[in-house]
C-alpha cells in the first residue's frame, strides 16, 4: 500500500482556491471516476474523494492545497503515475493565465 501527501502553496485567497478545488473535484470525477464531496469550513475546505483502491482529502485553504491519498495495494503499484499525473493537474490550476490582449506586441 502506498501514501500520497502533495502540498502546492498559493496567494489566491480563499474565493479563487474555492473555484480551483471544485474544477479540480470535477476534473478527477471525470477522467479518473472519483466520487467527490465537498465540504466547506471556516478556514479551510475539505473535498474528500474516492473510488475502488483509492480515498483521500483535498484541504482548501486561503494559502495552500494538500492532498493525501491512500492507495490500495493494486493502485499502489502505480503510485508514481499517479502522484505525477495530480501533480501537474494541480500546476496547470494553478498557473497564472495570460489575460487577453496582454500579450507580445508586433
Amino acid at each position: 500500500m502506498a501514501d500520497l501527501h502533495i502540498v502546492r502553496e498559493h496567494s489566491l485567497g480563499m474565493g479563487k482556491a474555492r473555484k480551483i478545488a471544485f474544477k479540480w473535484a470535477e476534473q478527477v470525477e471525470a477522467e479518473f471516476g472519483m466520487e467527490c464531496v465537498y465540504a466547506e469550513g471556516d478556514t479551510c475546505d475539505e473535498v474528500a474523494f474516492s473510488r475502488s483502491g483509492v480515498t483521500g482529502t483535498l484541504d482548501v485553504g486561503a494559502s495552500h492545497f494538500e492532498l493525501r491519498a491512500h492507495l490500495g495495494f493494486l493502485v499502489g503499484a502505480f503510485k508514481h503515475t499517479i502522484e505525477a499525473e495530480i501533480v501537474r493537474q494541480l500546476d496547470a490550476l494553478l498557473a497564472p493565465k495570460a489575460k487577453p490582449g496582454k500579450g507580445k506586441a508586433d
